[in-house]
């Protein structure tokens, strides 16, 4: 039996990762998080010439979020600075996902190329929400209609956590 965790709504921070495709080299290019109140956001590009041999570049990825290659070199961070960002925003958080399997791969490709720790917890949704919640949300989440950018989508994540949880 699956136990939900309970995390007071104030304190949930909801993250999303745009990546360059879906194999195992792939590499994130973009990381969205914000505070269940909204209070406290960031979002950023990330300069794939600044991750280890990051050069999996999917066009058909690139098709659904919509993001040109050149524009991670112009105006991507490098990989160290999105590490330092996220650890000095996130530490100590616990910080969750809608897909968390992925967002934890490209997380992982992140700070191993950074050579840094995570000072931040990543979980999945679902341990915020009871079964019933999470069909609710999965319903919900199959008839939004995403721009597949990380903000978007950290938006439509939070949508459908407050139809949930409040």
């Amino acid at each position: 039996m699956r136990h939900k965790k309970v995390v007071p709504p104030e304190s949930i921070i909801c993250l999303d990762i745009e990546a360059s495709g879906l194999g195992s080299r792939s590499y994130p290019i973009e990381i969205a998080w914000k505070r269940f109140d909204e209070t406290s956001f960031d979002c950023f590009l990330i300069n794939p010439e600044t991750g280890y041999n990051w050069n999996d570049w999917d066009e058909s990825a690139a098709q659904v979020h919509g993001i040109a290659y050149q524009d991670l070199l112009n105006q991507g961070i490098d990989v160290r600075v999105a590490c330092t960002r996220l650890n000095s925003q996130l530490a100590g958080c616990t910080v969750y996902s809608d897909a968390f399997e992925f967002d934890y791969f490209w997380m992982r490709r992140l700070f191993d190329a950074a050579m840094v720790k995570p000072k931040f917890q990543l979980d999945g949704i679902e341990s915020l929400l009871s079964i019933e919640q999470l069909d609710k949300y999965q319903r919900a989440s199959k008839e939004s209609s995403r721009e597949h950018r990380a903000m978007s989508d950290v938006d439509d994540l939070l949508l459908g956590l407050k139809s949930c949880l409040l």
